[in-house]
């Protein structure tokens, strides 16, 4: 026997497993390449509709040496038949479609040219396939990519629960991944978990629940609770945790590239745990790790209420574009309708290790064109840069979101604002009171006090009042000095550690305070008001040491970014806009006070003068008033004389 049967002789033992109610036994002999020759005839499996496995013709014409993904060999194949006639050649799906050439398995067909019409194929080595099963899933490894000439039969993304709306911003976001989801509907069939057989639909599930979002594909071989199938990566992603689903495919659509299965993403019976250059390994019975996801949305015009709960792979680099994807779902759905709108939302994400500090954040957005979109950009970059940072591991097991929105512009701009005193010393309190107009409503005030910082230098201090939505962007005028790029102010924006950008994330400004802060004299405001070209997003000031061509220089402004700012916040029922700047003068106590009392003193002569001067104006006004009462009695004419006058 060769070395090739020897070393997977073991893999193919019959093995017994008791699933879902079925006795499945395998038992597989094996084609090895070395075997394979040139005019072999065979035939491959696969379903085209429902769950019923059929065949088509499979010729061999010839092996292609070191082609494939893991540096092995391919088998170039034709294929042909009814079925193949039906399909108008090899489609999306049909990747894993086992390989049998007399009654041995050879592989999976994985490859084709799409310029031959759909008939010609590659086939990858089973012998290749079951090296997935050998891979330590504790360790990564090198994922080779197949030769550039070769072009993988795609996997068709299922989309299931999702709205008209919702699909479109999930194939946006999916582009990133260069993966193109299609609508698909479930069936009766979908709520019961079926053994897995080769040529059977299998599909590899990064969303389940509520919504439901999976690769189609065919599996080629099961050995007890292990199967394997795709004969090409689908992501990937090596050691993985997909959910692993049953699939029942409606029917293969016709395309002018190439056809593909249409599918859904039925019962979750296992995990699909490798997903590397020769396909993808799953194990049945098994649960994946993952991330839940709770949504809850409210619409305050009509009073529809949506609940959401899904789970979610656990990857860093897809929960962030998971998570939004889900959540503009939820708020899609219970909207029916796009545009304009208020959203108020909370939302709270749990880690999976308990020594690790919960992520709690609320925040508020008004958008004039889609508040469905507005509002879950937010939930996306927090995800995105606590799941990927660069300090330590922050892997989540929940994330809760609950919603508000109503189609009222729900907005209010800083009219003025007014601070006493003017005059203060390290440690004082300074009182503001900010004048505000919600859009179309009644002017109303909100107070704030501020603490000079113990700290403060002597001189000058510029306070800033401004809404949460208004950005101060201390390093702009580095940028438009040294005409540095968004790129190289990326770089600015550090972190000493985990905790530091845990804790400053949670302390950003919500869009719908009125916050007060010390700001350079210097500084330039950028306002997030409507929306532009700007997206909704947490705002990344710098944070961490500048590099040393930009260290503050004397007399200059510079960027202090490892110092916080002083602040003082206070929240509103509105997205705030607009901002104003008081000067105030920082003296030492013995110089304050005194300054104080030469203020109050001029102020009070001021008083005094203009006390006498509205006396004087108040008097001059009677005076104006009784005269013109006199020359208005002599000027009108007396009572008639009725023929009486001089009578007695």
């Amino acid at each position: 026997m060769s070395g090739f049967r020897i070393k997977y002789k073991v893999l193919s033992i019959s093995v017994c497993l008791v699933f879902a109610g079925w006795a499945a036994v395998s038992a597989e002999e094996f084609l090895p390449v070395s075997e394979v020759r040139e005019g072999m005839h065979g035939y491959a499996k696969t379903v085209v509709h429902g769950t019923q496995v059929e065949t088509f013709d499979v010729d061999v014409l010839g092996v292609m040496k070191q082609k494939g993904a893991t540096g092995g060999d391919l088998i170039l194949v034709k294929v042909s038949g009814d079925l193949i006639d039906k399909t108008e050649g090899i489609a999306q799906g049909m990747s894993g479609s086992p390989v049998y050439i007399n009654g041995k398995l050879l592989g999976a067909i994985a490859y084709g040219f799409p310029q031959s019409g759909g008939r010609i194929g590659m086939v990858t080595p089973i012998s290749d396939m079951l090296e997935l099963w050998l891979t330590d899933n504790k360790k990564s490894a090198y994922i080779p990519k197949p030769s550039s000439d070769l072009i993988p039969i795609d996997t068709p993304l299922m989309a299931s629960g999702y709205s008209a709306g919702g699909m479109e911003y999930l194939s946006d976001k999916m582009q990133d991944f260069h993966m193109i989801p299609f609508s698909a509907v479930s069936v009766d069939q979908d709520t019961v978990a079926r053994p897995l057989e080769a040529g059977g639909a299998v599909a590899a599930s990064l969303v389940t629940g509520d919504l439901k979002l999976g690769a189609i594909g065919t599996v080629t071989y099961v050995d007890g609770n292990q199967m394997l199938a795709f004969g090409h990566p689908f992501m990937s992603r090596g050691n993985t945790g997909y959910f692993m689903h049953n699939s029942y495919i409606f029917t293969v659509i016709p395309s002018k590239n190439i056809p593909f299965k249409l599918g859904s993403v039925g019962a979750e019976i296992g995990t699909v745990n490798q997903d590397r250059g020769a396909g993808i390994g799953g194990i049945s019975g098994t649960s994946p790790d993952f991330v839940a996801l709770h949504a809850f949305v409210k619409d305050k015009d009509t009073g529809v209420e949506k609940d959401l709960n899904v789970r979610m792979i656990q990857n860093e680099s897809l929960l962030p574009t998971l998570s939004a994807t889900s959540v503009y779902n939820a708020i899609s759905t219970a909207m029916d309708r796009r545009g304009q709108g208020t959203v108020k939302f909370t939302y709270t994400l749990h880690p999976k290790d308990m020594k690790q500090k919960p992520f709690t954040r609320t925040n508020m957005y008004w958008s004039s064109t889609d508040i469905a979109e507005r509002s879950v950009d937010e939930i996306y970059q927090i995800v995105k840069l606590l799941e990927q940072n660069r300090f330590e591991s922050y892997a989540l097991r929940n994330i809760s979101m609950d919603m508000e929105v109503t189609q009222e512009r729900n907005t209010a701009k800083i009219l003025d604002a007014s601070a006493s005193p003017i005059v203060v010393s390290p440690g004082d309190t300074i009182y503001v009171r900010a004048r505000l107009q919600p859009w179309r409503g009644e002017v109303f005030y909100k107070d704030l006090s501020f603490d000079v910082p113990e700290d403060q230098p002597l001189g000058n201090m510029v306070l800033e009042v401004r809404g949460g939505g208004v950005v101060p962007l201390p390093y702009l005028l580095q940028q438009q000095k040294y005409n540095l790029t968004e790129e190289i102010l990326s770089r600015l924006r550090s972190y000493k550690n985990f905790d530091d950008l845990h804790g400053k994330l949670m302390k950003e400004d919500q869009n719908n305070q009125v916050v007060v802060e010390i700001i350079d004299p210097d500084v330039s405001m950028v306002s997030k008001e409507e929306d532009g070209k700007v997206k909704a997003e947490i705002q990344n000031k710098p944070a961490g040491k500048d590099p040393v061509d930009l260290k503050k220089k004397e007399g200059g402004t510079g960027l202090d970014t490892d110092k916080e700012s002083p602040k003082s916040r206070v929240d509103t029922d509105y997205v705030i806009y607009g901002d104003g700047q008081f000067t105030f003068k920082v003296m030492n106590p013995s110089d304050r006070d005194t300054a104080l009392k030469k203020l109050a003193k001029s102020n009070k002569k001021l008083s005094a003068k203009m006390t006498t001067e509205e006396k004087k104006l108040i008097d001059g006004e009677k005076t104006d008033e009784n005269t013109d009462k006199n020359k208005s009695e002599k000027s009108s004419p007396g009572p008639k004389d009725n023929g009486n006058k001089g009578k007695k």
